[in-house]
């Protein structure tokens, strides 16, 4: 079947298969979501203010590949290490990919690749962009699961692909250790 596109604005479009409507990102070729690890086992959690839920939000720092028209062409594993310099301020020596896949298949059509990081080096300010307002967290990932009840305590709400990073990074605790 033939795809109709319903409607295109700046960063999506809404398109129609059939009876299906779903989205599309413009000019993005794909997501990147980054679980960043520190040797001693604290991991790095970004928060910010997302407009669809009207709430600021816990995640693991993430971005879109593809979107700077001087980096067309970059490889998802390149998007991941710019996206997470950008929002966190750290370079790691080491990014892992441990899945890909749809995060909303019955609404959308974009997929994210998940990288782990390690062996980082805080070497930037983070923060993101000039259009993101991020907050850094820094939390040993034992006390995780607190941090988070704390977060959402305060109002704050918490993207579920954070349980997941936290599955990825407990199954690939030494995965590439010698």
């Amino acid at each position: 079947m033939d795809k109709e596109i319903l409607y295109k604005g700046k960063y999506q479009k809404l398109c129609k298969i059939g009876t299906w409507e779903f989205l599309e990102r413009v000019n993005c070729t794909g997501i990147v979501m980054i679980m960043p690890q520190l040797t001693d086992g604290r991991i790095i959690l970004v928060e910010q203010y997302r407009v669809p839920v009207q709430s600021r939000v816990i995640e693991f720092p993430a971005g879109l590949a593809g979107d700077i028209p001087e980096e067309a062409g970059e490889s998802m594993k390149n998007a991941a290490v710019r996206e997470l310099w950008e929002e966190t301020g750290y370079e790691a020596g080491e990014m892992t990919l441990v899945a890909q896949g749809p995060p909303s298949p019955g609404m959308c059509s974009e997929t994210i690749d998940f990288f782990v990081a390690r062996d980082l080096k805080k070497t930037g300010p983070g923060g993101g962009d000039d259009s993101e307002d991020i907050i850094i967290h820094v939390v040993d990932i034992d006390k995780a699961a607190d941090f988070l009840a704390e977060q959402r305590a305060r109002g704050v709400m918490i993207d579920p692909k954070v349980y997941m990073g936290l599955w990825f990074l407990e199954k690939h605790q030494g995965a590439n250790e010698s």
